[in-house]
């Protein structure tokens, strides 16, 4: 099946649509207009996540042909959007659930902080961040849980500690979902898949890697 992945502007779309739709007075009233429009800023930082793009400063290095301001303004007019992008975020997750797909993934992904060597003196992360171990060795860091559709819709999103329990996340992040979900050897558990199951609503599926392009298929 053909991947479609979802492209900026079809990003900016959808912030103007909930923009509207939750009325959210985001735009200055008064002093200079912003170098970037409210909505293209929160479109960007949205995209930014669920692209997979790891920086800010990728995304300025991608669009800095476009955007008329340094990095130094996106990143502060990305700083600024943070309510108004988390209050969207929670719009476009419940409305993505309500039109997804039958088929869900869920996976995890880490996120270092800060190289190992620096790990005790960190402060940016303090207080969530902690050590934790993924196929490319130790790092210190967060988790990020995504769940996605088979149209790559994303449906939720959790951050936890580098050490945080997979699939205890699967369980909380996907309490409200309905559908057959697929996920790695990571959440292959007897026990996850018994509790999560609801007859003739949802199942679970963890297999190892190799055999999910095979089942998806």
């Amino acid at each position: 099946m053909k991947t479609i992945i979802p492209t900026y502007k079809d990003m900016v779309t959808k912030v103007s649509f909930f923009i509207k739709q939750l009325n959210l007075k985001i735009r200055k009233s008064t002093g200079r207009p912003l170098a970037i429009a409210p909505e293209e800023t929160i479109a960007l930082s949205l995209w930014k996540q669920e692209i997979g793009i790891p920086t800010k400063k990728k995304i300025w290095e991608t669009f800095k042909g476009n955007l008329k301001c340094s990095y130094k303004t996106l990143v502060v007019n990305m700083n600024d959007m943070i309510k108004y992008i988390v209050v969207i975020l929670e719009a476009i997750l419940k409305w993505n659930q309500k039109n997804a797909h039958i088929i869900k993934h869920t996976d995890s992904t880490d996120i270092p902080v800060c190289l190992n060597k620096n790990a005790t003196h960190h402060k940016t992360m303090k207080g969530l961040a902690s050590w934790g171990h993924s196929g490319k060795g130790f790092y210190y860091g967060i988790k990020m849980s995504i769940t996605t559709d088979l149209k790559r819709n994303l449906l939720a999103v959790r951050f936890g500690t580098g050490n945080s329990n997979d699939r205890d996340t699967f369980k909380e992040m996907n309490k409200d979902i309905q559908g057959i979900f697929v996920a790695d050897s990571g959440y292959i558990s007897k026990d996850l898949e018994h509790e999560f199951f609801i007859e003739n609503k949802r199942m679970l599926f963890a297999k190892p890697k190799a055999n999910m392009k095979k089942w998806v298929n």
